[in-house]
């Protein structure tokens, strides 16, 4: 597929089915993360892949725990892909994703927010490449603010100066796939001179 065609097709996705993703689509899926533009070539981020839906889904109920809805600056999201913004009963962050891949960057870095999201990027281009449903989760930095929360990243093995800053949740789509929005005008200009 042109990569522009891959682009518009992506879509993000908050219903997943009860089926694991392979363990070589989750490697190529962090293997293109780690090849995404990050500042000055620093390769700071780190990605930790978890391939377990009953971990998944701990980790995503740890996403929303502390979840702040009067910081929301949006409103409605969709009706066919449900967020938690739209539906406050929804106690899972990651929307029952099999697996899902942390993306860790350097807590002290100016551009670490950046760089772990352009990883995040390249993750769901690949996924939808590879036929996955995906979507980029936010609240990261909240999610292991916990004593739990140290002892997986311990376990894990992430160093102390990094901070998750993101999720990649992967799974194959429930239901039918979401059809395109239409994209609101004067949201791109050329400037000339």
């Amino acid at each position: 597929m042109e990569l522009l065609e891959l682009m518009k097709r992506r879509r993000s996705i908050r219903k997943y089915q009860d089926r694991q993703i392979s363990r070589a689509d989750l490697e190529t899926v962090m293997e293109a993360g780690i090849y995404a533009p990050n500042a000055g070539g620093g390769q700071r981020s780190m990605i930790v892949g978890v391939h377990d839906a009953a971990l998944a889904g701990r980790i995503g109920r740890m996403n929303l725990a502390r979840f702040d809805r009067s910081r929301l600056a949006g409103s409605f999201v969709s009706s066919e892909q449900p967020s938690t913004i739209d539906d406050p009963t929804i106690k899972n962050g990651f929307y029952g994703a099999p697996s899902v891949c942390v993306v860790f960057a350097r807590r002290d870095f100016l551009y670490s927010v950046p760089d772990a999201f352009c990883c995040a990027e390249n993750m769901v281009l690949m996924a939808s490449e590879l036929g996955l449903a995906s979507c980029i989760v936010a609240r990261g930095e909240e999610t292991f603010d916990s004593e739990e929360g140290a002892a997986m990243l311990r376990k894990w093995g992430v160093p102390e100066n990094h901070i998750a800053r993101c999720f990649v949740l992967l799974g194959y789509v429930k239901g039918a796939y979401p059809g395109e929005k239409p994209r609101k005008a004067g949201r791109s200009k050329i400037v000339e001179g």
